[in-house]
């Protein structure tokens, strides 16, 4: 007797929503986002339907933001308070709630970056710094995952650096120290609470171009760094913007990754 083939037990499954292109309905929070990265974020998310908090410290970029998001159609609201102080956090949190309901997708993007010798750094500056670049994700993830896990469904985006990874800039030991620390915080949430149906990864962005205080990148000459990578560009903001978008939609099987976009400079 011939046995049939039965093949429908090895079908690859495809819920529906799985690979979302849109994001209604979902509440997006980005820090950092009065200009450049996490703006283009902000921007970005929602373009493709979401509602955005957007937070920063300087209440007029936040404005400024809010009003592009909302003449091109869409919805934000700006919380302007300091991201490194939790308690401020738990308020940011609650008027977030408040005006949108509950946090479906955190970009951590806030980060300072001072040029300065290890032999100079006190230690004031090292717990003030880590604060910003690294805590403030703590403080905020410990706000929004409670919520994520009650929808199975979540975003967490961690926005780091590729000194964190590469170490190639001197004179910036603190910052080294918190991209890095914020990567391995990423892949931690992502096992922890990738069976929730939430996904934690880093962005990590190459040369970037944005406004920025160039007397903390001294000795840095445009050119020679455009020459340095293979497709001859410095990147743009919304390169990072698209790589968070695609995590928050279609990337939903990428779980505690790093997301390189740095047009090759530096492969990994």
């Amino acid at each position: 007797m011939t046995q049939k083939n039965d093949t429908s037990s090895r079908a690859i499954p495809d819920p529906d929503g799985i690979h979302q292109k849109r994001l209604d309905g979902k509440v997006a929070l980005v820090t950092g986002a009065g200009q450049n990265i996490g703006q283009a974020i902000a921007l970005r998310l929602a373009e493709i339907g979401a509602r955005v908090i957007v937070n920063g410290l300087t209440r007029e970029k936040l404005d400024g933001t809010v009003r592009m998001i909302e003449e091109a159609g869409g919805a934000a609201h700006a919380i302007a308070t300091d991201i490194s102080d939790p308690q401020a956090v738990t308020e940011m949190i609650a008027e977030a709630k408040g005006t949108f309901g509950g946090i479906d997708i955190s970009v951590s993007n806030v980060g300072r970056r001072l040029h300065m010798p290890f032999d100079e750094i006190t230690v004031r500056d090292w717990d003030e710094s880590i604060r910003i670049n690294l805590s403030a994700a703590f403080y905020i993830a410990r706000e929004v995952v409670p919520g994520m896990k009650e929808k199975n469904w979540g975003r967490i985006i961690h926005v780091s650096g590729y000194d964190g990874f590469t170490g190639h800039l001197v004179n910036r030991a603190y910052n080294i120290a918190a991209k890095s620390g914020l990567h391995g915080f990423s892949k931690a949430l992502g096992k922890e609470l990738g069976p929730y149906g939430i996904t934690a990864n880093t962005l990590v962005p190459g040369a970037i171009n944005t406004e920025r205080d160039w007397s903390q990148y001294p000795g840095t000459v445009v050119e020679d760094v455009r020459q340095a990578i293979p497709v001859r560009r410095w990147g743009s903001v919304d390169d990072l913007a698209y790589g968070a978008v695609y995590l928050c939609t279609t990337g939903s099987f990428v779980n505690g990754q790093a997301l390189h976009l740095n047009g090759g400079e530096f492969m990994f």
